[in-house]
C-alpha cells in the first residue's frame, strides 16, 4: 500500500490536507485561541428532507388535499402540529425544540434552497456544499473557503463528526475528524504505539508530506485529549438517547472545552422517503424525533457557548407537494432551513412563502424557491462572523445577495 493511501485509509487526515498543506507553518505561527469566539455549527440531512412537514403550511387547502395520508393534521387535532405564527405549525415530534422558538432562538426560512433544478442527490449536495450551485468545476467547499478566510493556523479550528471528509470542508485547509458512534475515541491504527513510532520516524523529515503527516497527528492527539477530559465526567450510567444525540454532545462538549474549535459538521443520512413516509408517526417521524431531540443536546451541551453559536440545518432539496402512490414524496426543489443560536432574531418563519396550489408550483409539481439558501449562509457569514463583503466574495464566489435575510439580532 502507498505511503499517501495509508494515511488516508487510516483516517488521519483528508485528502485536501496531504495534497496542499505542505508549506503552511500553523506549528510556529499559532496564535492566541479567543476565549469567546463566535461558532458555527453545520447540519446537512442527505437525501432530501420534507420540509413540507416539518414547518407544515397548514392554512393550505392543496396541502391537505394531494397528500390524504401523509400530511401532518392541523393545530388542536389529533396528532396535529404545533401552531408556530398562526400560519405555519412544527411537526409534533420536534417539541423538545419549542423553548427554543419561545426563547426567540429558533428560525425557519421556508422555500428556501438551491436555484439549480437538478433532482440528483449527488449533484445537489455538492452544488449546496461548494456554494456554487451548477458549477460542477468547484474544487473546494464554501466551509473550506471560510476556514481559509478566518483561520488562526491551528489544524482543530474545524471539525467533522465522521472518519470522511465532507464536501463542504474539503479544499486547502487542514481539519480535525472526530469519529461518530458510541466510541468516538475508538483507537485507529495510526494510535498504536508501535505503528506511531515507526512512522513518526519515518515522516521526520522536511518535505511536505512529512510536515502533512505531523500536523495531522497533533491534530488527532489535540481532539482525542479533550475527548479523554470529557469523559472522566461522570454522566450516571446514562446514555443520551439516539446516536445524533450522543454525536452532538460530544461535539458541544469539544467546542466548551476548545475555544480553537469555530466550525463544525455533522451530516445525518435517511430522509429519502420515497415509501412509507408515515404522518405524525412513521419513518419520518422517527427520524426528526431524533433529530429534534440531539439538537436540544446540542444546544443545551454548548452551555454559554450557545450565545455565541449559530446552528444551521439544511438538505439538498425538498420533496413532491404531493405524496405518490407508495405513501411517500419524491425528489422535489424547495425546502425549509432550520436556524438556530444565542443570537439569531427566532420566533418566526422568514421567507416570502409561494403558495402550494397548482399555478404557483415549481415545473408543475414541487414547492418553489423564494430564498436561495446563499442569501441565508452570506446574511449569517456577515451577521454572526462579521465578515466584509469582499471575504464573503471569497466564500460565496460570484453571488451577490438577492434580498436581506436579517437572522441576527
Amino acid at each position: 500500500m502507498k505511503r499517501r493511501d495509508f494515511l488516508l485509509q487510516g483516517g488521519l487526515f483528508s485528502t485536501s490536507l496531504i495534497t496542499t498543506i505542505g508549506s503552511n507553518a500553523w506549528v510556529a505561527q499559532s496564535a492566541t485561541p479567543n476565549n469567546n469566539p463566535k461558532r458555527l455549527i453545520i447540519i446537512f440531512l442527505r437525501g432530501a428532507v420534507d420540509g413540507l412537514n416539518i414547518v407544515v403550511p397548514y392554512l393550505e387547502t392543496a396541502y391537505y388535499q394531494v397528500r390524504p395520508q401523509i400530511a401532518i393534521p392541523q393545530p388542536g387535532k389529533e396528532g396535529g402540529v404545533i401552531d408556530l405564527d398562526g400560519r405555519f405549525g412544527l411537526h409534533p415530534v420536534l417539541s423538545p425544540l419549542m423553548p427554543f422558538w419561545q426563547q426567540g432562538n429558533l428560525a425557519f426560512v421556508h422555500a428556501c434552497g438551491s436555484p439549480n433544478p437538478t433532482r440528483s442527490h449527488f449533484d445537489a449536495q455538492k452544488y449546496m456544499e461548494s456554494g456554487t450551485p451548477g458549477n460542477k468545476g468547484t474544487k473546494d467547499g464554501w466551509m473550506n473557503r471560510l476556514l481559509a478566510v478566518i483561520s488562526k493556523k491551528t489544524p482543530v479550528q474545524a471539525v467533522t463528526v465522521g472518519q470522511n471528509t465532507p464536501w463542504i470542508l474539503y479544499g486547502q485547509m487542514p481539519i480535525a475528524n472526530l469519529l461518530a458512534g458510541g466510541n468516538p475515541k475508538k483507537r485507529l491504527l495510526i494510535d498504536r504505539p508501535q505503528v506511531a513510532k515507526a512512522f513518526d520516524q519515518l515522516y521526520s523529515g522536511k518535505d511536505n508530506l512529512s510536515q502533512t503527516y505531523r500536523q495531522g497527528r497533533m491534530a488527532r492527539e489535540a481532539i482525542m485529549k479533550d475527548l479523554d477530559n470529557e469523559m472522566k465526567m461522570a454522566n450516571n450510567g446514562a446514555p443520551l438517547p439516539g446516536g445524533f444525540a450522543r454525536d452532538a454532545n460530544n461535539l458541544a462538549q469539544l467546542m466548551v472545552k476548545d475555544p480553537r474549535i469555530e466550525l463544525g459538521f455533522m451530516a445525518l443520512g435517511g430522509w429519502d422517503t420515497h415509501t412509507d413516509q408515515g404522518s405524525s408517526q412513521g419513518k419520518l417521524a422517527q427520524n426528526l424525533g431524533k433529530l429534534g431531540t440531539g439538537l436540544a443536546a446540542l444546544a443545551q451541551g454548548l452551555g454559554t457557548v450557545y450565545q455565541n453559536t449559530t446552528i444551521v440545518v439544511m438538505s439538498e432539496f425538498g420533496r413532491t407537494v404531493q405524496q405518490n402512490n407508495d405513501g411517500g414524496t419524491d425528489h422535489g426543489h424547495g425546502n425549509v432551513f432550520w436556524v438556530l443560536g444565542g443570537k439569531i432574531r427566532g420566533g418566526k418563519v422568514y421567507g416570502e412563502w409561494p403558495g402550494l396550489s397548482p399555478s404557483q408550483l415549481y415545473q408543475k409539481r414541487d414547492l418553489a424557491i423564494t430564498t436561495d439558501f446563499r442569501d441565508v449562509i452570506s446574511a449569517l457569514l456577515q451577521g454572526h462572523l462579521n465578515l466584509n463583503p469582499s471575504q464573503i466574495n471569497q466564500i460565496l464566489p460570484n453571488y451577490t445577495p438577492t434580498q436581506k435575510v436579517a437572522l441576527l439580532s
